[in-house]
């Protein structure tokens, strides 16, 4: 039996989350991805608490009016997710790619919070 595309990202998900925690230590930074947007939140599953989020979706980023399905833009909100979390006092996360392959715009966010100092 075949997969659709979206059945294999869920299976995908699944199999990461099963592995990927956040702790109060290191949170978890997760990502989700749509053909119009990109979400990026740091949660703590043992608290089931968002510390930090940052999206194409808010304010400053539709003002631009830029598309949010780039890779301009996901870089754009994994620095504002890490200028965030380091307010917060959040340096160290783990990374979960929600089920979506760790290319494109996903590997984008995730470089650039890597450059604006988080570890993972």
């Amino acid at each position: 039996m075949r997969t659709t595309r979206k059945e294999a990202t869920r299976n995908r998900h699944q199999r990461v989350r099963r592995k990927v925690i956040g702790t109060a230590e290191r949170p978890r930074l997760a990502v989700f991805r749509s053909n119009q947007h990109i979400y990026a939140q740091i949660i703590d599953d043992g608290q089931h608490q968002t510390l930090a989020s940052a999206s194409t979706v808010e304010p400053e980023f539709k003002s631009n009016g830029g598309s949010g399905a780039t890779c301009a833009a996901s870089i754009a909100v994994g620095r504002l997710v890490a200028e965030r979390a380091i307010k917060k006092g959040i340096r160290a996360v783990v990374f979960d790619r929600g089920g979506n392959l760790f290319h494109g715009r996903v590997k984008a966010l995730a470089d650039a919070a890597r450059e604006a100092g988080l570890d993972f």
